[in-house]
């Protein structure tokens, strides 16, 4: 198994430090290195090969993802390798698997533990598109932090993958104003043609099921960016309808 090393690039510049900087990304990159082991047995997660200490401090070494990092480009699309465009089937797969990492992290260690970073940058793909998730050097205990915070950030991630843009990226409104995707979804809720992705809209050429697939996505990802914390559903549940609406059209 080929390897990448993982390095904090506040070790790297021609400054150093200050001692209390030091001492904060060492605790960050300890923090990861901990959860990294802790997830290391689910298949979602990008594994920890090792530590190199050679550093001021530790780099790690994780597995390499053939794929990459999952991109959002500026000409609004989403790909995985800088080239393929991601079809609707494959972003469905990957948005059900993150789901499953996730709920694995808050339910399935001897504590829960909130993410607190998710986002396109902490996930890898495979040479299957298979996605990784990565990066547990800001996670906490749900004590700290309610395990719905990741819920809403899941949610923005479900809203990058159905419209192919970044989660802020900025739209010039007729009063010449700016907003984020959310904000511009809010504006537009159920107005398909404004919301997806044009490429998923070209693709699925009006197949009824695919376009109830596309609605029950967008229904899920109102859902776990609601304002008020205790209206969102728990990443359990979130896996559960994600599995639901990937096995609503039957294999033909």
């Amino acid at each position: 198994m080929t390897g990448r090393l993982s390095l904090p690039s506040t070790t790297l510049g021609a400054c150093p430090m200050t001692h209390g900087a030091m001492r904060m990304v060492l605790s960050l990159a300890i923090r990861d290195i901990v959860i990294s082991i802790q997830m290391s047995n689910h298949e979602n997660v990008l594994k920890l090969l090792g530590c190199c200490l050679e550093f001021p401090v530790p780099a790690l070494v994780l597995e390499k993802a053939a794929k990459g990092v999952l991109k959002v480009k500026g000409d609004g699309s989403l790909r995985g390798d800088g080239s393929l465009l991601l079809p609707w089937k494959i972003r469905l797969c990957i948005a059900k698997q993150l789901a499953s990492a996730v709920t694995y992290l808050h339910t399935a260690l001897p504590s829960p533990i909130v993410h607190g970073d998710l986002k396109p940058g902490c996930i890898f793909l495979d040479h299957d598109y298979v996605p990784k998730l990565s990066n547990f050097s800001l996670s906490m205990r749900s004590g700290h932090i309610s395990e719905k915070t990741d819920v809403y950030s899941f949610g923005v991630l479900l809203l990058v993958f159905l419209m192919g843009r970044r989660a802020w990226w900025l739209i010039i409104r007729q009063e010449g104003g700016y907003s984020s995707v959310i904000d511009y979804m809010k504006s537009h809720a159920y107005q398909h043609q404004a919301i997806v992705d044009p490429k998923i809209l070209e693709e699925v050429g009006g197949n009824k099921q695919v376009e109830q697939q596309l609605h029950d996505f967008l229904e899920l990802a109102l859902s776990c960016t609601q304002d008020e914390i205790e209206g969102r559903p728990y990443m359990s549940n979130v896996a559960r309808e994600l599995v639901r609406i990937d096995e609503s059209i039957l294999p033909s």
